[in-house]
Order: structure tokens, then sequence, then C-alpha cells
């Protein structure tokens, strides 16, 4: 620009005097220089102005506010349905959603399902863990959870997460057993560590229902032991209410052992029923192992039961001792939340 006016705004004049200072090969040539000249004198710059882009022909305000309401009244619906009733692309809808309502899809959190009466229970059992805390200090580090669970040869393969890609459909499919090979397992939870696992197995090695027999055989042959090495008074036990476990003869059984401490239906401390996200076989153990249990597949029972054994073996004292924390911090929070769902724990508040 200096050297145009310099040059009594003569292009070629420009182009001669440019080819000087700057060399041949990177002087600008007449047309450029008077383009230039032109854009300059029109917007007062050189510079390439940011193109607009294509007019929004879809987000436009009055559609916005019309995916704002549709939103509010029914926030679950799906795009696909909401762009047919609203007569908009799918993509327009998704734009507006994300861009300029600034919305996120949520997923909906499964939980169980609790009973009206079940709140009462819970807070009552929550509150009547909190008042013992206070009075005992490592009252809830003394605690063992108690509970079974199922482990199947074949493991489980959720075909909503399983894709094949490829040019055609390889047309593949998954055998499942009617009635798969499993182990039955028991463990002892708290925060010393882990007792068991303890399989439920007759006398060839097959997995058996647990019924009432089998139970007080396990507590009387396996659990005894194990509390026979624990060098703590006060220990208490914890098992939920299932037939098997609320019997006549297994209550006589545990009382003869704990006295008054144990946790159990048919006891002097209940446990509240449908309270899963309360114990640590539930929220911790049992995902814990089967996270790792599989991950080396496993092709007959027995290298299962090794699986099982191995992973349970290194579980270590300090992540017990950390669960049972977390075991405190959902107490308070169901207390919180008046014996119903624990938010703050399921959405990590």
């Amino acid at each position: 620009m200096k050297t145009f006016y310099q040059s009594g705004e003569s292009c070629a004049a420009t182009v001669r005097r440019l080819r000087g200072t700057l060399g041949r090969n990177e002087a600008p040539n007449e047309s450029t220089v008077r383009r230039l000249m032109k854009k300059f004198e029109e917007t007062g710059s050189v510079v390439d102005l940011k193109s607009p882009g294509r007019r929004r022909s879809a987000r436009t305000e009055q559609n916005i506010e019309v995916v704002r309401d549709s939103v509010a009244v029914s926030p679950a619906k799906s795009i696909r349905r909401r762009s047919q009733q609203l007569r908009l692309r799918c993509s327009s809808v998704r734009r507006i959603l994300r861009y300029d309502l600034k919305c996120h899809p949520y997923k909906i959190q499964l939980t169980q399902q609790l009973k009206v009466a079940d709140h009462q229970k819970r807070r009552q059992f929550v509150d009547w863990v909190l008042r013992n805390s206070q009075e005992e200090e490592n009252f809830a580090m003394n605690i063992i959870f108690s509970d079974e669970a199922h482990f199947q040869l074949n493991g489980f393969v959720n075909k909503q997460n399983c894709r094949i890609w490829g040019s055609e459909n390889p047309r593949m499919v998954k055998e499942r057993e009617m009635y798969p090979q499993r182990v039955t397992v028991w463990c002892g939870f708290w925060s010393g560590g882990v007792i068991g696992p303890y399989f439920f197995e007759d006398h060839e090695g097959q997995a058996v229902t647990v019924n009432g027999d089998r139970y007080r055989k396990m507590i009387r042959e396996f659990l005894w032991p194990h509390l026979d090495n624990i060098d703590i008074d006060q220990l208490w036990f914890q098992q939920d209410g299932a037939t098997c476990h609320a019997a006549r003869e297994t209550i006589v059984l545990l009382r003869d052992r704990f006295q008054d401490r144990f946790i159990s239906r048919n006891s002097d401390h209940q446990w509240p029923p449908r309270s899963c996200d309360l114990t640590p076989c539930d929220f911790y153990l049992w995902g814990y192992l089967k996270s790792l249990v599989y991950a080396n597949k496993p092709r007959t029972i027995n290298d299962l039961k090794e699986e099982i054994r191995r992973v349970v073996g290194q579980i270590e004292v300090e992540t017990c001792r950390a669960v049972m924390a977390n075991f405190m911090d959902r107490v308070v929070a169901c207390q919180r939340s008046r014996g119903g769902h624990m938010h703050d724990i399921i959405f990590h508040t």
C-alpha cells in the first residue's frame, strides 16, 4: 500500500518497485495490486473478511423456543420422535439441543426397587448404625458382611455391546447353554479382609442349591474355624433375609456364637430388605470379582474356582478398610435421604 501511493497510485510502477525489493518471484502482479487496493478502499483493510457461513434455516429463534418448550414438557422423548412431532430434521433438533439449549443426553441410573415400608426400615437401620458408631469407634469395622453369588463358567455376553464390522453380515451366532455350568460362592467381607471363598457343591464338585442344612454346615465347618483365628471379641455378623439365613435353626446357631451381635431377619437387629446398596458384598465385592475373574477366560469349573481364589487372595486389607469407610458414607447418605435412594452416591455429587 505504501509503495502504491509512493508510485503515484500506478499499479505498473508499484510492481516494478516491488520486484526490486522483493524479487521477481515474490512480487505481486498488477491484478493482485489492483484487487488489494480496491478491497482497501472499500473496507479499510486488505484482510479477507470472515465468511458469515450458510444462513441458518432451521435453528431460528422460533424453532429454538419450540424445542425448548418440547423438552420442558417431555424431556425423555427421543430426538427422532421429537423431530417428527415438531416437523424438523433430526440433525436440526440435535444441534438446537446441543449448541443452542446446551442440553446433554443423560442416562437413567438403575437401582433396586424400594417398597413403601422399606424406607422406614432402612432409616431405622442406619440410625442404629450411627448410634453404635458414636458409642464404639470401630463398630462398623468389626461387622462381617456375608453373601452368596453365582459365577457362570461361560460368563455373560451382552449382544447389544457386541458388534462385528464387515462388508457383509457374518451371521454369527453365540450359543448359550440352557443350564450353564456355574459355581455358588460364599464370602465374608470386613475391614480385616475377605473370608472365603467357600463353594457350595456336592461330592462330585457340582454346584448345589444353598438350603438351610448346607448353609449351617458352612458356618460350622468353614466360618467358625476362621473366626477362631481372629483376635477380636466384639465381632458382628451380617446376612440378608434369605430363607436359609433366617431359618430358626440358623438363628439359634448364630446366637450361640454371637449372642445378640448379628444382623439378620428374625434377629434383634433387622437387616432392611432390598438394601443391596448398603452391603459391601453387593456394591463392591461381587462386581470387582466378576470384572477380573473372567479376564483370563476360564475354560473349566476348576479354572473358574482357581480364578476366584486368586482374585480374592489379592484383595488387600487397605482396600477392605476403604470399602468399609464407603459403607459409612452410604449410611450417612441413606439417613440424609430418609431411607430412600442415595442420590449423592448414585450420581457422585
